[in-house]
């Protein structure tokens, strides 16, 4: 049978983007065809402009209609390739979208898995346990840095209260210490030295033992001589 008839080729389908560019290029034909029309419908009104009326005027007109006609035509035949044209990215737009769409939901559902896979090795106990761990350690450490710091040849009974009175009142006593030595032109009592522990006046005469020494030493060359 097909060697008596022949076979019938199947003929390759065309994708979107070829059927759009095959109605583009089909409808840029029409806009010439058209604009080539508008071309002879000037022509023709300019020479009926010209011409009075009689059978010469009425022939040019009837011209004019057949192009007008004809131009008429053209343009449903362009509106529709552009109207096909325009669905036709509409739905390859669509398309394209469906698919970022569809590849969104996967790549979602590949992280969702990998979460699930991730969490699943998690061990709340765990973390607790190391939690806890860290509180103990920070407690030692603590206690370390107390036991460091801890005072020696201090009595454990210390009252607080009553050293910091016995210093406001040392505070008081220098203070009006202070202001008695300022009014009468002396020294305080605690600059002052003890009067058994003062040192000599020298300003006039020497001390008193001193002379004696070198009296003695001079009656002793008297007799050597």
């Amino acid at each position: 049978m097909n060697r008596l008839f022949g076979s019938r080729n199947a003929a390759p389908k065309l994708s979107m983007a070829d059927a759009i560019k095959s109605t583009e290029e089909r409808a840029d034909g029409v806009e010439v065809k058209i604009r080539k029309l508008d071309g002879e419908l000037a022509r023709y009104r300019d020479q009926m402009k010209k011409m009075r009326d009689g059978p010469g005027k009425s022939a040019i007109q009837q011209r004019a209609l057949r192009v007008l006609r004809q131009k008429r035509l053209y343009e449903s035949q362009l509106s529709q390739l552009q109207q096909q044209s325009y669905n036709m990215e509409q739905a390859t737009m669509t398309t394209e979208n469906l698919r970022n769409t569809m590849a969104t939901v996967d790549a979602m559902s590949t992280a969702n898995k990998e979460m699930k896979k991730t969490y699943g090795k998690i061990d709340l106990d765990k973390i607790e346990d190391v939690q806890d761990d860290m509180e103990d350690l920070i407690e030692r450490a603590n206690e370390v840095q107390e036991t460091l710091g801890r005072s020696y040849g201090v009595p454990d009974d210390v009252d607080e209260s009553g050293l910091q009175a016995e210093l406001d009142a040392l505070e008081d006593d220098l203070l009006q210490e202070g202001l008695s030595g300022e009014t009468e032109g002396a020294m305080p009592s605690y600059l002052q030295q003890d009067s058994t522990s003062a040192l000599p006046d020298f300003v006039d005469e020497a001390p008193q033992q001193q002379h004696e020494s070198v009296s003695g030493r001079e009656d002793a060359e008297a007799r050597w001589r």
